[in-house]
């Protein structure tokens, strides 16, 4: 199968070419930040709103993957411009589209939000909102399948943003563990190699073509069940330091998470169980794995 991806140097998108590039063509189109050279993979280095390469671009393939768009016109711009075709394209969506206030788990046919919120945020939530649409939109012009994937809250080997690995590294470098003792927040965490298996259950599959799936285990998180997975992981002696949020903030401690119950939004991963098998190993697993990896670095 040949497979063009968009972005996958970071975190998910490379873990997902290191599994597809077992079995499968693949070429990688990215800013070139992080190499992906020993991988066996042809890397193509573009900014993906550059039209003109895009253009240039006459080659086919069976799938598309995108992990990279993030602001309404990255998918148009591709589709619009390259001369090529694909018989499928996959795009990384977030859990986070879904409108807020809404009671209980969300499914994929809850409304997406059409709110802006302001921010960072806000903008990041929006974009993916609008790229859905864009997507069901331009595929549907050229006859093209498509398929939306929607991770919950990500984490394993190679996130090298402040969320676990910011964690680990206190307690491999600096020996403790924050432990927030206020927190009663509750997320759902995805270890990174389910969500990359899931997208290989999606290539070319006609059960997923025109579908959305959430990727979230049904297992809920809390600041204390996380710590708790870093104490059974760990191998390296630390203090453990218990703290408020506002301490916390204080003192440069991260808190990626959801704090109260009020910022709390839950999903329900049921569709991709059920229609796709998908499958997610347990977090105190997943801790143990993500911990070797990343002692490994900051030791």
């Amino acid at each position: 199968m040949k497979i063009l991806v968009i972005g996958g140097s970071y975190f998910f998108g490379r873990v997902f070419v290191m599994q597809a590039a077992k079995a499968h063509e693949v070429t990688v189109v990215n800013r070139g930040t992080y190499s992906l050279a020993g991988m066996g993979v042809q890397e193509k280095k573009s900014d993906r709103r550059d039209e003109a390469f895009w253009r240039s671009w006459g080659e086919d393939y069976d799938v598309i993957v995108d992990f990279c768009a993030y602001e309404k016109g990255d998918i148009a711009k591709v589709l619009r411009n390259m001369k090529g075709s694909a018989a499928q394209y996959i795009l990384i969506s977030t859990v986070d589209v879904y409108e807020r206030g809404i009671s209980g788990r969300k499914r994929e046919d809850t409304p997406l939000e059409t709110r802006v919120f302001p921010g960072e945020a806000g903008a990041y939530i929006a974009g993916k909102a609008a790229l859905e649409q864009e997507l069901w939109e331009e595929c549907g012009r050229r006859g093209m399948e498509n398929t939306i994937l929607r991770p919950a809250v990500l984490y394993g080997p190679f996130n090298y943003a402040p969320r676990e690995s910011a964690y680990i590294q206190l307690m491999v470098q600096n020996h403790v563990l924050p432990r927030i003792t206020d927190a009663s927040g509750a997320f759902q965490f995805v270890y990174v190699k389910d969500a990359a298996d899931a997208v290989v259950k999606c290539l070319l599959n006609p059960r997923a073509y025109g579908e959305a799936y959430n990727l979230c285990p049904e297992e809920t998180v809390t600041y204390n069940l996380f710590s708790d997975a870093l104490k059974k992981a760990a191998d390296v002696e630390y203090t453990e330091i218990p703290m408020t949020a506002d301490q916390a903030l204080q003192q440069g401690v991260p808190l990626p998470f959801p704090l109260t119950e009020e910022e709390s939004q839950l999903y329900s991963g049921e569709k991709g169980r059920t229609e796709l098998d998908l499958q997610y190993i347990s977090l105190e697993e997943g801790m143990a794995r993500t911990y070797r990896a990343f002692k490994g670095v900051y030791s």
